[in-house]
């Protein structure tokens, strides 16, 4: 008597299709526990960094500009955890106390980026056809330079300090920026209740105010999040070539650059404001992909 074997047939769809890394990774099981514990880290640095551009008193009684020449280059220790400088200050206070005019500098250059982005891509989705080819002709003059070399040119033009180094990043980010708004600008106002309040007569600024703006800028800020990481590590850069604050006052650029002399004979004074630079912008794009991932599946819902 023959035995006849049942198997499932194999569809199509099964056979042909590709495996998705994504999914795959959400299968594995150690997958949700090494995201959470990475958020957790995020946020625990970010309350640090936090702490520290609010009150560096409160880690460290040092003081960042009192210099002690007896104490000069005295490596990392129990007296001095991150060392001290060719001058004897302590390191540890000066990247504690660098943290809020490196941070600054970075939101600062983020914030007029937005704004001057949000108001370039308003006028080109709004302001017709010649508007439009003008300023996206233009936005893409500026993003086929790199950002640093447009920032460097921005800032020989305007000159030195924070303010300048400030206008000059947002203006090398400023055309990314503007080209996001145009396109979510375009989306919404070709959306139904935005032709249901021009039908009723909405006065036009207060339609752009009241509905085409937040819905065109809430996609760009969360993009932002993740731009800030750049756009501190863009204004570290020039802080590194003597653009930015100018000594005594303790940033991270500047401190990188006064350690670069000193690699060979203490490396301690350019590895960790180094260090704090690559922490806080790994951080900030760690949650800003969280964001980014939370508001792209909301919008998809």
């Amino acid at each position: 008597m023959s035995h006849t074997t049942l198997e499932k047939p194999t569809t199509t769809t099964e056979a042909t299709e590709p495996a998705d890394p994504a999914r795959l990774l959400r299968r594995r099981p150690g997958a949700p526990l090494a995201r959470r514990l990475a958020l957790g880290a995020a946020l625990a640095a970010l309350a640090l960094l936090l702490l520290a551009v609010l009150a560096p008193g409160l880690l460290t009684s040092a003081s960042p500009v009192d210099t002690h020449p007896v104490e000069a280059l005295t490596p990392p220790g129990a007296a001095h955890w991150f060392g001290t400088d060719q001058l004897g200050r302590d390191l540890l206070a000066r990247v504690l106390y660098g943290a809020r005019p490196s941070l600054l500098l970075g939101l600062g250059a983020t914030a007029f980026a937005i704004t001057g982005g949000t108001a370039l891509g308003l006028a080109a989705a709004l302001g017709g056809r010649w508007a439009d080819q003008v300023l996206m002709r233009l936005a893409d003059v500026l993003l086929a330079l790199p950002p640093i070399l447009l920032a460097l040119l921005a800032v020989t033009v305007l000159g030195t300090g924070s303010l300048n180094v400030m206008l000059a990043i947002a203006i090398a980010f400023v055309p990314g920026y503007a080209r996001i708004v145009r396109a979510e600008t375009l989306v919404v106002r070709r959306s139904g209740y935005v032709e249901a309040a021009v039908g009723l007569g909405l006065p036009r600024p207060l339609l752009i105010v009241r509905h085409v703006l937040p819905n065109a800028v809430g996609p760009m800020l969360v993009l932002a999040t993740v731009g800030f990481g750049t756009a501190l590590i863009a204004a570290a850069g020039l802080s590194f070539l003597g653009l930015g604050p100018q000594p005594p006052s303790p940033e991270w650029g500047a401190m990188l650059s006064q350690g670069r002399r000193f690699l060979a004979t203490a490396w301690w004074i350019g590895v960790f404001p180094g260090a704090a630079i690559t922490a806080t912008a790994l951080v900030v794009n760690v949650l800003g992909r969280r964001a980014q991932a939370r508001f792209t599946r909301r919008t998809d819902a």
